[in-house]
């Protein structure tokens, strides 16, 4: 999620700290809010959230094909 979309701002890191990294949907007190969510499975979420928008699949996929590259999920395969 873009942070700008945020309506929190952002995650927040274990010191109550605004996170510059992760958004509120994934990230609260330091943690991550789903830890046993997969990269297949964050793919999914975030086209689904975007069909629900209003996105094309063909847009939905085009946006996910990233994500195993973020930090979170970088060496996760």
């Amino acid at each position: 999620m873009p942070m700008k979309r945020d309506e929190q701002g952002g995650g927040t890191n274990a010191d109550g700290s605004r996170s510059l990294m992760y958004c509120s949907h994934c990230f609260q007190q330091g943690n991550f809010t789903q830890p046993e969510l997969t990269i297949e499975g964050m793919k999914a979420r975030v086209k689904d959230k975007l069909k629900e928008f209003g996105f094309p699949g063909f847009l939905a996929g085009i946006f996910t094909r990233n994500i195993p590259s973020l930090l979170r999920w970088r060496d996760k395969g």
